[in-house]
């Protein structure tokens, strides 16, 4: 245990820039949390394209697939190159600061959600997902904004200017997500869209905040 205790003091002197994901996301649980007991929605999103997407709980796949990314990403990029992190963690944090602020000035909810048709392994892991996840506080849809905000810095991220390989995936992944939220039924295309363009338009600022090296980190 003390072993563990200083090699983690040890990181965190060695990357001090660390401190902003894990103090975000304290605050980020803390406070998304707290909206979901105290918020109730007043905007109801929905969109015809909504009506005809059908249900798949293979969805829940590549949809717990985030959890991952949202720890992975930035870990990744803080190791790697240290521009790249803190062009990812404005994109992703501002995105979801300003998520949060709209669920509180504008608390929108669904009306998406059927009942499960099927009882597999799967289709009980959507329950368990949807029982922790309420339909409310959706748009932007953080879920879609921080996938997209990964997705942003790993394509023009100069450390796979040599793997475009991992751009695909990584391409594949943002689409598969969109996917997951839809046919899991947990957000509307409106909150899909309004997730990926909250990115997108926070990126240019990141760039601008962090200009691109001349060259790419060892």
């Amino acid at each position: 245990m003390n072993r563990a205790k200083s090699g983690l003091a040890a990181f965190f002197r060695t990357h001090p820039e660390a401190w902003i994901a894990v103090g975000y996301m304290a605050f980020y649980l803390a406070a998304f949390f707290l909206l979901e007991r105290v918020v109730e929605p007043r905007f109801i999103i929905h969109s015809r394209l909504d009506d005809l997407i059908p249900f798949c709980e293979w969805g829940i796949i590549p949809y717990c697939s985030w959890y991952l990314l949202l720890v992975g990403g930035p870990v990744f990029f803080l190791l790697k190159d240290k521009n790249d992190y803190l062009r990812l963690c404005f994109i992703m944090y501002v995105g979801m600061t300003i998520c949060l602020a709209l669920y509180v000035v504008l608390p929108t909810g669904l009306d998406l959600r059927e009942p499960i048709p099927r009882d597999n392994l799967l289709c009980k892991a959507v329950e368990l997902i949807r029982a922790a996840d309420t339909p409310t506080n959706v748009c932007p849809s953080i879920h879609i904004s921080s996938t997209v905000a990964v997705g942003i810095v790993t394509v023009r991220s100069r450390l796979f200017r040599r793997h475009r390989w991992v751009k695909v995936l990584m391409v594949a992944e943002c689409l598969a997500m969109c996917w997951a939220t839809l046919v899991l039924q947990q957000h509307s295309v409106w909150d899909v869209v309004a997730g990926a363009a909250l990115s997108f338009a926070l990126m240019p600022l990141a760039w601008k905040l962090w200009p691109r090296a001349e060259k790419a980190p060892a």
